[in-house]
């Protein structure tokens, strides 16, 4: 028996069981069987296809890479043409774009790659047209635009199934937990917190479904089995997203009203076509970024306020020197800052400094 004839045995007597609090237990060790075989099916068709061929070759470039998902015809191509003035061919027909078109938005200081990826189709995860390709792009990317069509907004579901299905987690955490092998033992469980959404024993029965007989494990937060199965599984990538519905121009206030009711995520309402609300996407896109501008000023020099540093919440001085040169943090004796982030202006501070939105920096070298 292949791996997909054993998923459809194992969903077939899913949909036999009821579902309830006796076979909570047994379902899930189900769904976490199903996770399994889905991966070790992903790693035969990567095998088989080459590694080469399972994603678009795309050279990243800006402060980071935003990519479009979305079915065919959803307005990919104008919305990307709107942003940022690229050239993604536009057509009142299906899959127009038959390859990874790159645009470059510049935003508040910041440049990002914006790509615009052909539309996918149900079942791209398992291969059906590029589909493999082009959600294997959206792996390494900074933020994933969820692209929906007005009149079909139920495809939010069949985009981030996709996503899933290829192991991309969209705006979560990966799980707070640790899972350190050991050569004997059994498996210690150490919980600093109260699960409620899985008991002790189902745990133990995933780790040995996936071969850990000996482990000791810290569980920092209240995971489910997907969470669990997904930290094991150890190739899952969790992305950013926002949902972007495309094409209001075409209904009314009331109709976008109730579909809003529908969608199970805040979303962005925009009109490629007539330019509305773009502004609006791009600031939420930055925000989403958790971008800060920081802004460099020469030793003894005035302060570069035209170009800042485009730099994350959270980033150190440590984290400007190496974006600046690779040699810097060594070369680093101290800085300056300018800002919110210090107490007073010129504040003398370390490379664990962390910085905010429009601090002003120097850096002072050490004295050859």
């Amino acid at each position: 028996m292949g791996i997909p004839e054993k998923i459809k045995a194992i969903q077939d007597e899913m949909a036999k069981t009821q579902i309830n609090k006796a076979t909570e237990h047994h379902i899930g060790l189900l769904k976490a069987k199903i996770a399994k075989l889905k991966r070790e099916q992903e790693s035969d068709v990567a095998k088989k296809s080459g590694m080469k061929k399972d994603g678009f070759d795309v050279r990243r470039s800006g402060d980071a890479t935003v990519v479009f998902i979305g079915l065919p015809s959803v307005g990919k191509s104008t919305l990307l043409n709107k942003m940022t003035h690229a050239k993604s061919t536009v057509a009142a027909f299906q899959f127009t774009t038959v390859t990874v078109v790159p645009g470059m938005m510049k935003y508040r200081g910041a440049r990002i790659q914006v790509l615009d990826l052909p539309g996918i189709i149900k079942g791209a995860a398992t291969g059906r047209g590029l589909g493999r390709r082009i959600l294997s792009v959206a792996r390494t990317a900074d933020l994933v635009l969820l692209i929906l069509d007005v009149f079909q907004p139920y495809h939010e579901d069949v985009l981030t199934t996709e996503l899933g299905n290829i192991g991309i987690r969209l705006n979560q955490l990966p799980p707070n937990i640790t899972i350190e092998k050991a050569s004997m033992g059994g498996i210690a469980i150490a919980q600093q917190v109260k699960l409620t959404k899985i008991t002790e024993k189902h745990l133990k029965d995933i780790l040995h479904l996936y071969g850990l007989i000996s482990a000791r494990v810290v569980i920092r937060e209240d995971v489910t089995s997907e969470q669990l199965t997904d930290h094991i599984a150890g190739n899952i990538s969790y992305s950013k997203a926002i949902t972007v519905l495309n094409k209001i121009d075409l209904v009314d206030e009331e109709f976008l009203k109730n579909l809003k009711t529908k969608i199970k995520s805040d979303v962005i309402e925009v009109s490629a076509n007539l330019d509305l609300n773009i502004e609006i996407l791009k600031e939420k896109i930055y925000e989403k970024l958790k971008f800060i501008r920081i802004y460099l000023r020469p030793k003894g020099g005035e302060t570069d306020f035209e170009e800042p540093l485009i730099a994350r919440e959270g980033d150190t001085v440590e984290d400007i020197c190496n974006k600046l040169h690779r040699r810097l943090r060594r070369e680093f004796r101290y800085g300056l800052v300018w800002g919110k982030s210090v107490k007073f202006g010129g504040q003398r501070v370390g490379l664990n400094h962390v910085l905010v939105d429009e601090d002003v920096l120097t850096i002072i070298k050490r004295r050859r």
